[in-house]
C-alpha cells in the first residue's frame, strides 16, 4: 500500500509539473526564411508575452533580448553590440514606454561603466561614467533640453566625492571650480574666455565660503594683477601689478 501511495504521489507531482510546463510556451520564428530560427517569443503560464530573444545577424547566437511587463510594454532591452556573446548594453523603459536609462559596457570587459539618463522627451539629461571600474562614478556630464553640454563634475582622486566642476556656456568652457581641501565645496574658481584662455582666478584661502584672492591675466594668459583681502571683509586691501 505504501509503495502504491508513493507511486501515486510521484505520478501526481510529475503530472502537475508537466501541466505547468505545458502552459509556458516558446514560439520560434524564422524571420528571414533561411530555414533557421532567429526569434524566440516566451510566454508565461497565463499566455502573456514576457520576453523575446533575437539572433539579429543570423549567426546562431542571441544578441538582443527584449523584456516585457503588463500588456506588451517593454521594460528592458539588452544588446550584444560587438557580437562577442555577452550583453554590453541595457535600455530601461518607463511605464509609458519611454526610455529612462541606458547602461553600457563601453570597454567590452564585462563591466557596465557608463549610464545615460533621459528626460521625458527622450533626450539625454545626464551621463555617469566610472572610468576606473571601482564602482564609483567619477565623471558626470549634464545637458540642457537642447542636448548642449552645460556642466561636467569630476571625482579626480576617485574617493567617491566630486572635487571639480566645469561649467559651459554655448558648449564653451566658461569657468572651473576646484575643491582643494576635500570638503566637497569649491574654494578656487578659474574663469576662461571663449578660446579657453585663462582670464581670472578666485581663491577662498581660508575656506569660509568667501573669495579673498583675485588673480587677473592678460589675453596671452600672463598674470597682470593680483588682489588680496587680508582681513577677510570681502574687499581687496592689497593690490600687486605684474
Amino acid at each position: 500500500m505504501k509503495n502504491i501511495l508513493k507511486t501515486f504521489v510521484i505520478s501526481f507531482l510529475g503530472m502537475a509539473l508537466f501541466a505547468n510546463l505545458s502552459f509556458a510556451k516558446v514560439s520560434k520564428v524564422d524571420s528571414n526564411f533561411d530555414g533557421k530560427m532567429d526569434q524566440w517569443h516566451h510566454s508565461n503560464e497565463e499566455g502573456k508575452l514576457y520576453k523575446i530573444e533575437y539572433d539579429s545577424d543570423f549567426d546562431g547566437t542571441i544578441d538582443q533580448v527584449e523584456h516585457f511587463k503588463g500588456e506588451k510594454k517593454m521594460s528592458k532591452a539588452e544588446f550584444d553590440s560587438n557580437k562577442d556573446g555577452k550583453m554590453d548594453q541595457v535600455q530601461h523603459y518607463s511605464q509609458n514606454g519611454k526610455i529612462e536609462r541606458v547602461e553600457k559596457d563601453s570597454k567590452f570587459n564585462g563591466y557596465f561603466d557608463l549610464k545615460e539618463h533621459f528626460n521625458e522627451a527622450g533626450k539625454i539629461k545626464r551621463v555617469e561614467i566610472d572610468q576606473d571600474g571601482n564602482g564609483l562614478i567619477d565623471v558626470l556630464q549634464y545637458f540642457d533640453d537642447k542636448q548642449k553640454l552645460i556642466r561636467i563634475d569630476y571625482d579626480s582622486d576617485q574617493n567617491g566625492k566630486i572635487d571639480r566642476w566645469d561649467y559651459f556656456q554655448n558648449e564653451k568652457l566658461e569657468k572651473v571650480g576646484f575643491d582643494t581641501n576635500s570638503d566637497s565645496k569649491p574654494d578656487q574658481w578659474q574663469y576662461f574666455s571663449g578660446n579657453k584662455i585663462l582670464r581670472r582666478v578666485e581663491n577662498d584661502s581660508n575656506h569660509d565660503g568667501k573669495i579673498d584672492q583675485w588673480d587677473y591675466f592678460d589675453s596671452s594668459g600672463k598674470l597682470k594683477k593680483k588682489e588680496v583681502d587680508r582681513n577677510f571683509d570681502g574687499k581687496p586691501d592689497m593690490v600687486q601689478d605684474h
